[in-house]
């Protein structure tokens, strides 16, 4: 049995209770150790085999999933944040569906969760954005033409870019393009719920000028839009004491 395990954003306690016990059970552990913590290789018992998959390509990971199948023994993939987002797994899940290898996948914390607990907001401010745009800029990978920066500012929600840190005075520009005002809020955060966490409020405009003048070359989210200043929202009509819900009558 193979289980893909979302790893979390970098604190070793956002790990779920399941993947935990999937680490401290496991015989195998392929972890991507260019960004999971190796604090949450601690879980793992005596005599497991631990691959660093950063150092290996899909066919050697693969093997080693093979090998592990043959033997009787159980599998952790372990992915950084939740791996549904930029985790390469649908790649390794096809190959195991052609093999009829048994598999299943326990999510995990994602990074741009992790960076709205580092800043303190809410991606979803009422009459301020009800979307979030998760995205990337194209680098050495390539992004579909139809999924623009400048087509998703126009939007004027909030967006989430991942994987973009050195490229961000291209990502300003396109981001106003796309429609943004040079001031619009904005933020970068290093390493969100990392022990060196660091976050930096500033503005679409002054994102690469933010990132130079504190030396942030990578492992970075950046967060673009009026829910970084949360300065002008509507409350909640669900909690408004003149709002009728299934649970409660209004009072005024």
């Amino acid at each position: 049995m193979i289980h893909f395990v979302g790893a979390g954003s970098g604190a070793p306690d956002l790990i779920t209770i399941r993947g935990q016990k999937f680490l401290q059970q496991a015989d195998v552990i392929i972890y991507a150790g260019s960004l999971v913590n190796p604090q949450l290789l601690d879980y793992a018992k005596e005599g497991c085999e631990i691959y660093n998959s950063a150092k290996m390509t899909l066919e050697e990971v693969l093997d080693v999933m093979y090998k592990a199948e043959d033997e009787g023994k159980m599998t952790v993939r372990l992915h950084t944040g939740d791996p549904c987002l930029y985790g390469a797994i649908r790649e390794q899940m096809d190959v195991l569906d052609e093999k009829k290898i048994e598999y299943d996948y326990c999510p995990g914390v994602s990074s741009f969760c992790g960076a709205a607990s580092a800043l303190n907001v809410e991606y979803t401010l009422p009459d301020v954005s009800q979307s979030v745009i998760i995205t990337r800029m194209a680098g050495r990978t390539p992004v579909p033409s139809k999924e623009s920066i400048e087509s998703f500012a126009s939007h004027q929600a909030t967006m989430v870019v991942f994987l973009s840190t050195g490229m961000l005075e291209e990502l300003s520009q396109r981001l106003i393009a796309g429609g943004y005002t040079a001031d619009t809020p904005a933020a970068i955060v290093y390493k969100a719920t990392w022990e060196d966490e660091k976050t930096f409020v500033c503005t679409v405009g002054t994102l690469a000028q933010t990132a130079k003048e504190n030396q942030i070359t990578k492992t970075a989210l950046m967060v673009i839009g009026d829910v970084v200043a949360h300065s002008h929202y509507n409350r909640s009509e669900l909690y408004n004491p003149a709002f009728t819900t299934e649970f409660r009558e209004a009072s005024l």
